[in-house]
C-alpha cells in the first residue's frame, strides 16, 4: 500500500490513542513527515527498532512496539512450556514513553500466557542484561534509545544469555513481526489482570542488590582502593539517565567517597534540557561536569548516557584544565591497568584474553601482546564480544579480561553479557586512584603508553542519509566502494583488502578467508599501519568511516590523520 493508504487507515481506526491521534492531525500537515511515518514499516533487525516517537507504522508508539512484542511471544510459543515459562525481564529508560512502553510489552506477552518481570522504575541497559542470568529468564527487553536526541526511543531484544538476541533467533522474531501487520489486532491483557495472576512480578531492590555485590568484584586491587580511594575526587554525571539509580551506591559500598553528581543532571528529564545530545561522547555533555570540577579540584569526571551503557571520562591536567579521552583511550588505560596490576600481584592469568571490535584501537593490541596474552577482534555489535565470552567459557579456552568497542562502551566482567557503563565507572575510579597514588592522572598514563608503543590515533566520519530514499543511496554507495576498490589512499598504498560481506580478504600474495561472520563492512591495511573501515550503522540512517594512525609523535600521528580525513571525506561528494 501507498503512504497515504497507510495514513488512512490510522485515520479511521476509532479506538485510536488520543494522544497519537492528536499528532496524527498535526503530521498530516506536512507531506514529507507524513510519507517517512508511514511508508513502511520500521525495520526491525538483530538490535531491534530505534526511532522517532509519533504515529506512524515507521515510528516508535505503542502499536509498533506492541508488533515488536507479539514478535517474541510469537517465537516463544514455540518452545517448549518449560522453556517458555522461564518468561521476560523487562526495564526502560528516562525518556518519554519509556515505562509506557515496558508495560505495553509486558501486556502482550501476558496475552501469549507469557510471564514478565518488570522493573518498578528505570534501570540500566547492563542491569537488564544481568537480570535476564539471574533470573534465569529466557529473554530481556530493553526501551531505551540510548544516546540518540529526545524525540527518539527504542526497544531492544536479549537472549538468555543476557546478550543481545542471536541473529537466528533474531531472524525468527523478525518474521513473526511481519507477520502481525495489522498492528490495531495484537491482543493485549489487562496490567492489573496480570498481576493478581502472576504474569506479571514487579522486581527492584532485590535485583539491585545483587548487581551491587557482583560490581564489587569488579575492583582489581582492593587493598589500593581502601589506602587510596577516599581521596579520589570525582564529580559523576548521568545524564539526565539511569545511572542515577546505582553509580552513587556502588562508588560509596567501595569506599569511593569524595563523590559528587551534577545535580541537574541528575534530574530524571525526559527532554535533556542540559546537554544538546545525551552522549558522553560530546564535549558539550560535559560542560557542567566540567564546571563542578573546577569548583571541587576533582581528579577526574565520568558521564554516562541515559541507559548507563556507554562512559566517557575527562581527566584534570597540571594547568586545571580537563581533557576529555576517547572511548579508545580509556579502554587502552584500562586494559594496562589490570594486567599491569594482575601481573604485579601473580594473578595474570597464562590463557587471559581480551575482546575488541574490529574498528577499536590497534594500541590495545599492543598492549596484550605485550603481556603474552591474545586479542580478538568481532564485528562490530557487543553481542559478538558476549558470544566469545561465552564460548571461553564453553570450551575453557580462555579467561575473558576485558571487552571494549571504539563507541565507549566496555566490559570488565561478564555477569552482564552487554557493555556496562556502571562496571568501567568503578574500574576507572581505581584507575584514577591509582595514578594519583604516584602523582600522576590517567591522561599521564596514555602518554606513557604512547611513548611505549607509539602515538596511536583514531578518528569516525559520519555521513548521514535520513529519509525515504537513505537506504537505497547507502546500500548503492556500498555498492560502488565494493566495485572500486582501492589500491591507495592518499598516496599510500593498500597492502590488504577485507571484505567481510564475501567473508574473503585479498592481499599481494592471494586470498583467505575471514573467519568472522558475515557483516556490511569492509576494511583496508595499508603499508603505513594505518586502516580504515567503511560500515553502515546498524542503527541510525548514515555510514560510518573509521580511521586508525600511528606514528613516532603527536605531531607527526595528527598530520597522518588529518591527510586521509581529508581524502575521505571526498568519497561520498
Amino acid at each position: 500500500m501507498s503512504w497515504e493508504d497507510n495514513l488512512k487507515i490510522w485515520e479511521e481506526y476509532p479506538n485510536l490513542d488520543l494522544d497519537l491521534k492528536f499528532k496524527l492531525n498535526e503530521l498530516k500537515k506536512d507531506d514529507k513527515k507524513a510519507e517517512e511515518a508511514f511508508y513502511a514499516p520500521m525495520e526491525f533487525g538483530t538490535a531491534g527498532m530505534r526511532g522517532l516517537m509519533g504515529p506512524g507504522i515507521n515510528a516508535m508508539n505503542i502499536y509498533t512496539v506492541r508488533q515488536a512484542a507479539s514478535g517474541l511471544a510469537g517465537l516463544m510459543d514455540t518452545l517448549d512450556e518449560d522453556t517458555k515459562s522461564r518468561g521476560v525481564a523487562i526495564s526502560f529508560d528516562s525518556r518519554y514513553n519509556s515505562q509506557l512502553f515496558a508495560v505495553e510489552s509486558a501486556k502482550v506477552l501476558g496475552a501469549h500466557g507469557i510471564k514478565s518481570f518488570l522493573f518498578d522504575s528505570l534501570r540500566p541497559t547492563p542491569e537488564l542484561s544481568f537480570a535476564v542470568r539471574e533470573l534465569n529468564a529466557y529473554a530481556g527487553i530493553m526501551i531505551t534509545a540510548s544516546h540518540n536526541p529526545k524525540q527518539y526511543n527504542g526497544f531492544k531484544i536479549y537472549g538468555e544469555d543476557g546478550g543481545q538476541m542471536p541473529p537466528k533467533e533474531s531472524d525468527i522474531i523478525t518474521d513473526y513481526v511481519r507477520k502481525n501487520s495489522d498492528l490495531f489486532a495484537i491482543e493485549v491483557k489487562d496490567i492489573e489482570e496480570l498481576r493478581e495472576s502472576g504474569l506479571v512480578t514487579l522486581i527492584g531492590e532485590d535485583i539491585d542488590q545483587i548487581y551491587l555485590k557482583n560490581l564489587a568484584t569488579v575492583t582489581v586491587d582492593q587493598n589500593l582502593v581502601d589506602q587510596e580511594g577516599s581521596d579520589l575526587r570525582l564529580v559523576y554525571s548521568p545524564l539526565h539517565g539511569t545511572g542515577k539509580v546505582i553509580a552513587p551506591r556502588m562508588f560509596a559500598n567501595q569506599g569511593f567517597n569524595e563523590i559528587s553528581m551534577v545535580d541537574k543532571q541528575a534530574i530524571l528529564d525526559p527532554e535533556f534540557a542540559t546537554v544538546p545530545f545525551p552522549n558522553p561522547e560530546f564535549t558539550q555533555a560535559f560542560d557542567m561536569a566540567i564546571a563542578q570540577g573546577k569548583d571541587e579540584n576533582a581528579d577526574v569526571l565520568i558521564a554516562t548516557d541515559p541507559d548507563a551503557d556507554r562512559l566517557g571520562a575527562a581527566v584534570r591536567l597540571p594547568s586545571g584544565d580537563y581533557q576529555l579521552m576517547t572511548g579508545n583511550q580509556i579502554a587502552s588505560v584500562l586494559i594496562e591497568y589490570i594486567l599491569h596490576s594482575m601481573k604485579e600481584n601473580n594473578k595474570l592469568p597464562e590463557n587471559g584474553a581480551v575482546i575488541k571490535s574490529i574498528v577499536s584501537t590497534e594500541l590495545a593490541t599492543k598492549i596484550v601482546k605485550s603481556y603474552g596474552l591474545e586479542m580478538f577482534d568481532v564485528l562490530t555489535g557487543f553481542k559478538y564480544i558476549a558470544e566469545m565470552i561465552q564460548d571461553f567459557e564453553d570450551t575453557n579456552s580462555h579467561e575473558f579480561l576485558f571487552g571494549f568497542e571504539e563507541s565507549y562502551g566496555y566490559l570488565v566482567k561478564g555477569f552482564v553479557r552487554d557493555k556496562d557503563a556502571m562496571q568501567a565507572s568503578l574500574l576507572l575510579a581505581e584507575v584514577s586512584a591509582f595514578y594519583k597514588s604516584q602523582g600522576k592522572t590517567m591522561y599521564d598514563g596514555l602518554l606513557d603508553l604512547y611513548n611505549k608503543y607509539g602515538y596511536y590515533q583514531e578518528k569516525t566520519l559520519s555521513e548521514e542519509f535520513e529519509g525515504v530514499d537513505g537506504k537505497k543511496i547507502m546500500a548503492d554507495l556500498m555498492t560502488n566502494f565494493r566495485e572500486k576498490g582501492f589500491s591507495e589512499i592518499a598516496g599510500h598504498k593498500v597492502v590488504k583488502t577485507m571484505d567481510y560481506q564475501t567473508r574473503i580478504a585479498k592481499t599481494e600474495s592471494g586470498e583467505e578467508e575471514i573467519e568472522l561472520p558475515q557483516a556490511d563492512v569492509l576494511k583496508y591495511i595499508l603499508d603505513d599501519e594505518t586502516w580504515i573501515a567503511i560500515r553502515p550503522s546498524g542503527t541510525e540512517p548514515k555510514i560510518k568511516f573509521y580511521i586508525g594512525v600511528t606514528d613516532s609523535s603527536e605531531e607527526a600521528s595528527s598530520n597522518k590523520l588529518a591527510e586521509y580525513v581529508k581524502e575521505i571525506g571526498n568519497w561520498t561528494k
